[in-house]
């Protein structure tokens, strides 16, 4: 976020009143918007939906914007505004592992919960920054972990922005309070609390995405070849032996070799024959899944798997069935041709 702190330091604007100079200002904090909105909110679509009425409003209030802060302090205290309005008296969206007790591969797959419910995958193309700093790409990936953003969620939605904007974006308490309009001792009376939450939370570990790391490379290969053949036994041999699987909409999940692999070879056996898409979604690798389409041709859409990795080992498979949202979201192809 190099360019973005510096502009961060302006305390004044040179931006004229042109419309096309007030349009590339704006689109210059896209990404951070999103993401900022993103850790709020848990979903992909409300975030962007957020970071839309952010840039309506500030569009519309420009001419009432006189330079006391940096365009950036200024969007996200419109963007905070937002969040704060579209959580009141929401439900705080999860992940299956924060609803219910892990079930066995034989258990019923139950009702699909409404989409509301869930904690939505973002790509990460929508969010991560044009950095070439790792340590600056490596606390991106680590705040966007499906983990981290279920987390956020226990939070109240005001601890939920002082985290945010202390802890991942740096900002300096004064800042803070100044965009809440509320005091540095609150500030950083919130800070405390919302991190004693963070600390009680059952927060699993995980390593982000790791591109070069030819060990990561070996052990998502490694995945996707035994996945694709539907050799259950390799594909375990890879799993953690808590690894778990969880399938949004439903509230199941599993966890362990055996009831993973029991459901695989179970009620799950349609997966046979898949096909795996690489993208990347939440600071981690991820894959489009096509099973086999049932007219015999091709490979149809089925689930966004986000893979959670840790020391060598996959700790969790994430599979998120709303593909008609999801695969467009990610630039996923509708279906794969024979």
């Amino acid at each position: 976020m190099t360019d973005l702190a510096a502009a961060d330091r302006t305390t004044s604007t040179t931006i004229t009143s042109e419309s096309g100079n007030l349009e590339l200002e704006l689109e210059r904090y896209r990404k951070e918007l999103t993401g900022y909105c993103y850790r709020m909110l848990g979903s992909a679509f409300e975030a962007e939906d957020a970071v839309q009425e952010t840039m309506v409003r500030a569009w519309r209030s420009f001419d009432r914007f006189e330079g006391r802060s940096s365009v950036r302090s200024w969007l996200h205290s419109i963007a905070t505004n937002v969040c704060l309005d579209m959580l009141g008296g929401s439900q705080r969206r999860a992940r299956p592992m924060d609803l219910a007790a892990p079930k066995s591969a034989e258990g019923p797959l139950g009702n699909a919960l409404p989409e509301a419910t869930w904690i939505q995958p973002m790509p990460d193309s929508s969010i991560m920054p044009e950095s070439n700093d790792p340590a600056e790409l490596a606390m991106e990936r680590e705040t966007i972990r499906l983990a981290f953003v279920a987390a956020l969620q226990h939070l109240p939605p005001r601890q939920r922005a002082v985290l945010i904007l202390r802890e991942v974006l740096r900002w300096k308490a004064t800042e803070v309070a100044e965009l809440l309009d509320t005091s540095v001792v609150s500030v950083n009376s919130a800070l405390q609390r919302a991190r004693s939450t963070l600390g009680d939370s059952d927060l699993t570990s995980s390593d982000a995405l790791q591109p070069e790391d030819d060990e990561q490379r070996e052990l998502l290969a490694r995945y996707v070849d035994a996945f694709e053949r539907y050799d259950i036994d390799s594909l375990t041999s890879i799993l953690h032996e808590d690894a778990t699987l969880s399938m949004p909409p439903y509230s199941l999940w599993l966890r362990g070799h055996t009831d993973i692999s029991g459901w695989l070879l179970g009620s799950g056996i349609g997966c046979r024959g898949s096909r795996l898409v690489p993208t990347e979604a939440n600071g981690s690798p991820a894959f489009g899944q096509y099973r086999p389409s049932a007219s015999g041709h091709g490979h149809d859409p089925w689930a966004l798997q986000v893979i959670e990795v840790s020391n060598g080992k996959i700790v969790g498979i994430n599979s998120f069935l709303d593909t008609a949202s999801l695969f467009p979201l990610f630039g996923l192809p509708t279906r794969l041709e024979a």
